[in-house]
C-alpha cells in the first residue's frame, strides 16, 4: 500500500479487486475549511472503462506490480491475440478487451510489449507510432484546397483520412491512441 500523493501517471493500481490504469492524476491543496484532494483518473485494464475517482490525502491504495515483457505478435482470433517470447517461444493470449481497438494495427513479428501479472497477460503497451502502407485509397482532388482529406484502407483494413498527395503504395505514419495518420514516409533518394 502506498500513500496516494505518491501515486503517478502510468502506474497500475488494484481497486476493487480491478487493475486500473492511472490515466492522470490531480492534487488539489485545501484551503479554508476544504480539505485537500487527490484527483485520479483511471482505465479498467480489463475492460477499458475510464473513471474518476476523489481520494483524501491520507488515503493509501494497492499498487500492482506487473511485470513487463517483450514479445513477438502470431497471430489473433474471435477471442484473442496471441504473442509468442522470443527467447523462451512461451506463447500468451491476450484477451480482445485488453488490446482494445488498437488490435487491428497488428502485424505479424511487431514486437510489442506485454504486461503480466504473475504469468496472466493483462495488457499490451503498444508503441505511439506504427508504420504501414496504404493499400487503396481514391485519386486526390487537383487544384483543391490542401487541407481537405480522403479516405484511405491501410494493409490491415482499417480506414483513416489522410492527406490528397498521399497514394497507393505509400508508407505512412500512424498515431495508435488516436487511429490518425501522422505523416508519410518517403524514400530518401543517394
Amino acid at each position: 500500500m502506498i500513500p496516494v500523493t505518491e501515486v503517478k501517471e502510468g502506474m497500475t493500481l488494484r481497486l476493487d479487486d480491478r487493475l486500473h490504469r492511472v490515466l492522470e492524476v490531480v492534487r488539489h491543496t485545501g484551503s479554508g475549511q476544504m480539505h485537500g484532494f487527490v484527483e485520479l483518473k483511471l482505465k479498467d485494464i480489463r475492460f477499458g472503462h475510464f473513471s474518476d475517482r476523489r481520494y483524501k490525502q491520507a488515503d493509501r491504495v494497492e499498487e500492482a506490480a506487473l511485470t513487463k515483457r517483450q514479445m513477438e505478435y502470431i497471430y489473433s482470433d474471435s477471442d484473442a491475440c496471441y504473442f509468442m517470447d522470443p527467447q523462451t517461444f512461451d506463447q500468451v493470449g491476450v484477451p480482445r478487451s485488453a488490446v482494445g481497438r488498437t488490435a487491428g494495427l497488428l502485424k505479424e513479428g511487431m514486437r510489442i510489449t506485454v504486461e503480466l501479472l504473475g504469468e496472466e497477460p493483462v495488457s499490451v503497451q503498444f508503441p505511439k507510432v506504427v508504420e504501414l502502407t496504404i493499400l487503396s485509397t481514391g485519386p486526390g482532388i487537383r487544384d483543391g484546397q490542401d487541407s481537405t482529406m480522403k479516405t484511405a484502407t491501410l494493409e490491415n483494413g482499417i480506414d483513416i483520412l489522410v492527406p490528397q498527395f498521399v497514394e497507393t503504395g505509400d508508407h505512412v505514419r500512424i498515431d495508435t491512441e488516436k487511429l490518425k495518420y501522422i505523416d508519410r514516409i518517403t524514400a530518401k533518394k543517394i
